[in-house]
């Protein structure tokens, strides 16, 4: 039965001076990226989704490039907006987070709300599944994203317990059912 992988980017550059969209991948990140596109869960991918962003996209690249898969864009892929307050260090940033997850309702100093970003990503996620056709289908995008949809696939509140530990890792559903049978793995 084909499968799912939801797929998150791994370690960046981070570059306050860039829009976050625009980071890409750290050497360690492509150093992961690389072990998992030899790895037994993505053996039988044979297409790959990305979010836009060039940390996904790049992601998508390494991981498309042994085996010459196609790669689509979908831009409601993309991580949750958080364009109203830009780069934020990190201890900030994790606050953030956590009122993200925390009240999933209520919009974080402008950035889009995790009820909003969860309905955008899953909507696009249903939508390739219904066209998709082939074996297994790869998707890669971020973490928070990927949380949400996985908090609504498995029929559980937002919260952040859910979330990924650290960026590059990935969860797996039957594309049938799209019901998630692990919580987040590294990619390696």
């Amino acid at each position: 039965m084909p499968r799912l992988i939801f797929i998150t980017h791994p370690e960046v550059e981070v570059d306050p001076n860039r829009e976050i969209s625009d980071w890409g991948l750290s050497e360690e990140g492509r150093r992961r990226a690389t072990i998992f596109a030899r790895s037994d869960v993505f053996a039988s991918a044979t297409h790959v989704w990305s979010s836009p962003e060039m940390k996904a996209h790049q992601t998508a690249a390494i991981l498309s490039a042994p085996k010459r898969l196609p790669i689509s864009v979908n831009s409601c892929l993309r991580e949750n907006d958080r364009s109203a307050t830009g780069f934020l260090p990190p201890l900030e940033f994790e606050a953030a987070a956590n009122a993200f997850f925390s009240e999933p309702e209520t919009s974080f100093r402008g950035w889009e709300t995790a009820v909003d970003a969860q309905a955008r990503v899953e909507g696009a996620v249903r939508q390739i599944v219904a066209t998709h056709s082939g074996e297994d289908l790869a998707i890669v995008a971020h973490g928070a994203v990927g949380t949400l949809l996985w908090c609504s696939l498995r029929g559980v509140p937002i919260d952040g317990k859910y979330d990924q530990p650290s960026q590059g890792h990935y969860w797996a559903a039957d594309i049938t059912a799209l019901r998630p049978d692990t919580r987040w793995l590294p990619i390696a």
